[in-house]
C-alpha cells in the first residue's frame, strides 16, 4: 500500500508539474507579485496532495513570531516537503537561494528564473556568498523574505550539518532580524527517499533574533542552537543516545 500510495503521488506531481510550469510562462507579462502567488498554486496543491495520498498531515507552533517586517528566514533542511510548505504558507513571499543551473531545467527552471529569487554560481566561491548578501539586500527592499537553509543540503532526522554563515552575514548586513524555523518533515519524507510515511509535520517557528550591534558568527550560533535544540524538543528520541 505504501509503494502504491507513493507511486500515485509521483504522478501526481509529474502529471501536474509540466502543464502548470506551462501556464506560468504564459503569465509571465504579469507584475511580479500576481506571478509569485499563482506559481504557488503548485507546491500548495502538491502539500495538498501529500496530505491526501500520503497522510503527511502538518501543525505549526510559533505563527505569533512572525514579524510584519523585512526579515531572513533561516530553516532546518531535511527534505523537499518543507520548501514547497514554506513557500506556499509563509505570509510574504520568499525568495530562496538556489543554483544558477536550475533555470536550465525545462519547464521548472523557466518558470522559476521569472520568480526572480537568489540564483548563485556555487563554483564562485566567496563571491557566491557576496551575491547572496547583494542580492539579498534588493529582495529584503522588494519586501520578500530571503529564505536559506544554512546547512546547505538535507540532513537526516538526528543529525545535524555544518552551519554555513551566509544567511547571518545577510541579516547583519541588512539589519533584518532573522526567523528560525526547525521542524521534522525528515520523519514523513526521508530525504532521497520514494516512499514516504503518514504522520503529522510539525513546524516550529522561533523567537526572533535581532541583529544589531551583533555579530555574524554570533548570530550564526544562535540560530543553530535555536533550530538544534527545538528539534530535540520535537523528537527526543533521536537524540537520546547523542
Amino acid at each position: 500500500m505504501a509503494f502504491l500510495r507513493a507511486l500515485f503521488y509521483q504522478i501526481f506531481l509529474v502529471a501536474t508539474v509540466i502543464p502548470y510550469a506551462i501556464i506560468c510562462l504564459l503569465w509571465a507579462p504579469l507584475p511580479l507579485n500576481q506571478r509569485y502567488r499563482l506559481t504557488l498554486g503548485w507546491p500548495r496543491m502538491a502539500i495538498w496532495a501529500a496530505r491526501v495520498i500520503l497522510g503527511i498531515k502538518w501543525e505549526v507552533k510559533g505563527w505569533e513570531n512572525l514579524p510584519d517586517s523585512a526579515a531572513v528566514v533561516l530553516s532546518k533542511h531535511q527534505s523537499a516537503w518543507e520548501t514547497m510548505f514554506l513557500a506556499a504558507h509563509l505570509p510574504r513571499d520568499v525568495c530562496f537561494v538556489y543554483k544558477r543551473e536550475l533555470h536550465r531545467i525545462p519547464f521548472f527552471g523557466w518558470g522559476l528564473a521569472l520568480l526572480r529569487m537568489i540564483p548563485i554560481d556555487r563554483a564562485k566561491g566567496r563571491d557566491a556568498v557576496d551575491q547572496v548578501i547583494r542580492v539579498g539586500q534588493k529582495r529584503l527592499e522588494e519586501g520578500r523574505w530571503p529564505l536559506l537553509f544554512p546547512e546547505g543540503t538535507r540532513v537526516a532526522p538526528g543529525e545535524a550539518g555544518r552551519y554555513k554563515m551566509g544567511g547571518a552575514l545577510l541579516a547583519k548586513k541588512a539589519e533584518a532580524p532573522i526567523i528560525p524555523v526547525a521542524h521534522n518533515a525528515g520523519e514523513c519524507w526521508p530525504r532521497r527517499a520514494f516512499l514516504k510515511k503518514p504522520g503529522t509535520v510539525t513546524v516550529s517557528i522561533g523567537p526572533l533574533i535581532h541583529t544589531k550591534g551583533r555579530s555574524a558568527a554570533e548570530l550564526n550560533r544562535e540560530v543553530e542552537a535555536w533550530i538544534e535544540g527545538e528539534m530535540r524538543v520535537l523528537n527526543p528520541e533521536r537524540y537520546d543516545s547523542v
